[in-house]
């Protein structure tokens, strides 16, 4: 079966859902070649999200149910440093221009700050309950983090400080910058919708209904169609949404529980990491998407990380039985 003649139902204005039981490459060789397992030590419970910082090829990544973040170094494929003492620990984020990474945690709503060459503390920001996704803007000296019952916070980076609140209607989940600078997408999964946020003015500017599809969690960016990916776990689904206006494109179904959707520009990829222990390839062809293939990991395994520099894939494995947490490393092919 080809792309073009997969069955189409209409679920709603502009958004069609394909239905991709069959893998386009289902003959051919598979899109990610399983390359290395990176063991993460006496790891217990769930890994939430990633950050890297390039220049030492070190992946930080946040083990939430261990109260620890974990530093792996990807040119020596092996732990380095472990971060302990954390109260839940979900987004991470790291800022090249100052060093420093962040770490927001669940349980206390904090963010604290730790030196990139020695791990020391450099600070706490109180920020309220439930901080959760962290997104850096270097270039402009900014750092959000979603939490609460709803918004972003706005923290300087040169001064570690907290400056703004943007308010929102319910707790952020997956939030991505513009690349143009302006403006912030953001999903809300208990409003529904996707919330356009204005940067400059520090406000919600615009609502866009996900209806039908519901919770909306993971989210990336597609700059060169200029559109937006967005995860769905109700039913499981990434979606492609216009980002100057919001409008619906297309869906395709994917794998169960997804908390990562990555954008792979090089070869126009998008990787879905899924709980129920899969990673969906979907491919962007002109305004829409095609399920290349699926590729088993491990259950729980939902968060991962797109290394452009080093072209890898970096799927975060929770321990299970007598099988130790790890980093799963995947080359993408060809």
């Amino acid at each position: 079966m080809t792309p073009s003649s997969y069955p189409r139902v209409v679920l709603g204005p502009g958004l069609l859902l394909l239905c991709a039981s069959a893998l386009v490459n289902a003959a051919g060789p598979p899109p990610l070649k399983l390359e290395t397992k990176i063991p993460l030590g006496a790891v217990q419970g769930r890994i939430d999200h990633m950050a890297y910082d390039a220049n030492r090829r070190y992946l930080y990544v946040a083990e939430l149910g261990n109260a620890s973040v974990g530093v792996v170094d990807l040119t020596q494929l092996r732990l380095v440093r472990r971060i302990e003492g954390l109260k839940e620990p979900q987004g991470i984020g790291y800022a090249p221009s100052t060093d420093t990474l962040y770490v927001a945690n669940a349980g206390d709503g904090s963010v604290e700050m730790f030196d990139g060459a020695d791990f020391r503390p450099l600070g706490t920001i109180a920020l309220g309950g439930d901080a959760d996704n962290v997104r850096v803007d270097d270039a402009s000296q900014r750092l959000y983090v979603g939490y609460g019952s709803g918004a972003l916070a706005v923290i300087d980076i040169a001064s570690r400080v907290k400056i703004a609140d943007i308010p929102l209607k319910a707790h952020p989940e997956g939030f991505q910058l513009d690349p143009s600078g302006s403006h912030i997408f953001v999903n809300v999964p208990d409003a529904h919708e996707i919330a356009l946020v204005d940067r400059a003015s520090g406000r919600q500017v615009a609502s866009w209904p996900t209806d039908p599809l519901r919770a909306n969690f993971p989210m990336a960016t597609d700059a060169t169609r200029q559109r937006i990916l967005v995860g769905f776990r109700h039913p499981a689904a990434v979606a492609a949404f216009n980002a100057r206006d919001g409008r619906s494109l297309v869906s395709v179904k994917t794998c169960e529980d997804a908390d990562d959707v990555l954008f792979d520009a090089k070869r126009e990829r998008i990787y879905v990491s899924c709980g129920d222990g899969f990673v969906d390839v979907l491919g962007a062809q002109g305004q829409g998407l095609v399920r290349l293939d699926r590729i088993g990991t491990a259950a729980g395994a939902r968060t991962s990380f797109f290394a452009s520099d080093i072209d890898r894939l970096l799927v975060g494995v929770r321990a299970t039985g007598s099988t130790p947490a790890a980093i799963w490393v995947f080359q993408p092919v060809p």
